[in-house]
């Protein structure tokens, strides 16, 4: 076994397609050609260069900012992700962005807005993104550690009310503020806790040309990893087809992660959501247009 395949063998919470002898889990995508056949209208698209599926039994961690037990990203291979969301103008717009290359994200929503907009949820689950949780409210855990667990069930729970389904396991601390405490609670729910590799800084910069410069240079300075965006900031969101067209050119590609099994709410906190949001019943949403109304005159 050569030392790529150990190093692989140290990847206990990720599945691994044994028949590859690579760490992809559920499928690649490895020509530009099949990428683009996949792709209707951008025969430049990005697509999905590889899809992981991982285990969080334990809690592991992802993102070499804060977690260096799992460097899992080859050269040249790029996570997406957004907190913050969701609103209907930019995350909307985001959503485009991405359709329009054919690839996937992590999105870890505010379980307030999930509430608030469920239906803008359930566009990011159709079109096949992740979906993971940034507590209910946005608060600081290690400051607010006596709130924390609420705050981690509320929003996964209320997540799976808004989409109509459970999403994934995966968490990511507000201000990426951890503590020993959640850690291990995260760890005995078997939730991955998401940290990234590089920062966009779109929360500060407001202008489109400063916040491609800066996503460009820390691409050149890291090769891959996890990118932390914003879907509620509007900058963000008239960047990203910048942004992925500059991944494509320069031949960096997309990793999907996805999680071997739904999150599994707690009832209580389930309940409780349902009395948040504003959303019709996850059927609603799924008939055409031209069903439910037609014109008359």
């Amino acid at each position: 076994m050569n030392n790529a395949l150990k190093k692989l063998g140290r990847l206990s919470k990720l599945a691994l397609l044994t028949t590859t002898a690579t760490i992809v889990a559920i499928g690649t995508i490895g020509a530009a050609s099949a990428k683009a056949e996949i792709c209707p209208g951008n025969s430049k698209a990005l697509g999905v260069g590889r899809t992981i599926e991982i285990d969080t039994t334990g809690g592991p961690g992802f993102g070499l900012q804060q977690y260096r037990a799992y460097d899992f990203l080859k050269k040249g291979e790029v996570v997406l992700t957004f907190d913050d969301g969701p609103l209907p103008g930019p995350t909307r717009r985001i959503l485009k962005a991405l359709r329009n290359h054919c690839t996937k994200a992590i999105f870890f929503p505010v379980g307030k807005l999930a509430a608030g907009y469920p239906e803008v949820l359930r566009e990011a689950i159709k079109d096949g993104h992740t979906i993971g949780s940034h507590t209910f409210n946005h608060l600081d855990l290690k400051k607010n550690a006596k709130k924390a667990v609420a705050q981690i069930e509320s929003g996964f729970s209320t997540v799976k009310v808004a989409m109509g389904q459970p999403g994934a396991p995966f968490f990511r601390f507000p201000y990426l503020r951890d503590s020993k405490e959640t850690i291990k609670y995260l760890g005995k729910r078997n939730i991955a806790v998401f940290s990234m590799d590089f920062d966009s800084y779109d929360f500060k910069i407001r202008s489109p040309k400063k916040l491609l410069k800066r996503v460009k240079r820390k691409l050149n300075e890291k090769g891959k990893g996890i990118l932390l965006m914003h879907d509620i900031n509007k900058t963000t969101a008239k960047t990203l087809p910048a942004i992925l067209e500059y991944l494509q050119k320069e031949g960096y590609t997309i990793v999907h992660l996805k999680a071997k099994s739904p999150i599994e709410t707690i009832a209580q906190y389930d309940t409780a959501a349902k009395k948040k949001v504003m959303g019709l019943d996850a059927t609603a949403g799924n008939r055409p247009m031209s069903s439910i109304m037609r014109t008359v005159e």
